[in-house]
């Protein structure tokens, strides 16, 4: 219990020190820390499947490009969600995850192992072909421009204040999903993960309980794509490619998957050296690629696991030297 308060309070004092050091920094590392605490919140809900669950998902995407392309369609289109209506915007864009989710759910939920990972993909390029189609409505290539953000009694064209804003989503969004794998329901998803069957000899109806995991996944995807139209001011199909939910992926096996706060220090590393190693060298991609490899073979519990690992080095080594 005591080491569970620990974490929490360690937790609270960095969220604490971000949003005080952030605000004060220059304006391209607050934008930097805005994308990655929007992203964040995708690589949280993907977590739920990941890490508490054992699904591993590669559509995740899918949620973040519906809830962004909501947010851009209705602003330049309908001139809805600029004012007081963006909070009604953002529940749509809930909603709209959520609701992809369910669908999708009911074709993906029924695999399990590498064939929930081909029909996540499959899913998830379904709705990347619709977005580079359908011109009409989505831009096609050029996607939608966000030219101005709303504006509700404050307004968040100014950089620092949309961080605030987008930093309360995430501290909100970190607290339900906590509050969610903490619960019996989120005891329940790990119990799944660890040996489905035992479960469902116990009486659960394991089906339901990751296809509604499933759903709030998606719900909280189509919060962070509300977050990041505005974010980055442009919406297009590079938003819901393969990529986006590969990175999404990485991000939550390098932070350390199982833990929620471990997607996010994942999106604040890949972010960071992202936007680093591209000033340096132009084959990049080359180094963040053997991170993400040097992390698998030697900290498979990510960013996360490095205290566990050094107390399992301490205990071989102090029963090499009894020896």
């Amino acid at each position: 219990m005591a080491s569970q308060q620990t974490k929490i309070m360690a937790v609270v004092a960095v969220l604490a020190a971000l949003a005080i050091v952030i605000p004060n920094t220059n304006s391209f590392v607050i934008l930097l820390a805005t994308r990655a605490l929007a992203f964040s919140i995708l690589v949280m809900s993907l977590d739920i499947l990941l890490g508490f669950t054992g699904l591993p998902s590669l559509g995740q995407a899918a949620y973040l490009g519906v809830g962004a392309y909501l947010t851009a369609i209705l602003a330049t289109k309908f001139q809805f969600g600029l004012g007081y209506d963006f909070w009604v915007v953002v529940v749509l864009g809930i909603l709209a995850g959520a609701a992809l989710a369910a669908i999708f759910g009911l074709l993906a939920i029924r695999a399990s192992g590498v064939y929930f990972l081909m029909i996540t993909l499959a899913l998830g390029q379904c709705v990347w072909g619709l977005a580079y189609r359908w011109n009409s409505l989505t831009g096609g290539d050029n996607g939608i421009n966000l030219r101005t953000r709303p504006k509700f009694g404050i307004d968040l064209a100014h950089d620092v204040t949309f961080f605030y804003l987008v930093f309360g989503f995430f501290v909100v969004s970190l607290l339900a999903m906590y509050v969610l794998v903490r619960s019996p329901f989120g005891r329940s998803l790990a119990g799944i993960r660890e040996r489905e069957l035992r479960m469902k000899i116990l009486g659960y109806n394991t089906w339901l309980h990751k296809y509604i995991a499933f759903v709030i996944a998606g719900g909280f995807g189509g919060l962070s794509g509300v977050l990041w139209a505005h974010t980055a001011g442009i919406v297009s199909p590079e938003n819901v490619v393969l990529t986006t939910s590969v990175d999404a992926l990485l991000m939550a096996v390098l932070g350390g998957a199982g833990t929620l706060v471990g997607g996010v220090i994942g999106a604040f590393i890949v972010f960071g050296l992202r936007e680093y190693l591209s000033t340096l060298v132009p084959w990049w991609q080359y180094v963040l690629g053997g991170v993400y490899v040097a992390t698998i073979l030697y900290l498979p519990g990510g960013v996360m696991g490095i205290p566990e690992r050094i107390r399992q080095w301490r205990a071989v080594s102090g029963r090499a030297e009894r020896q």
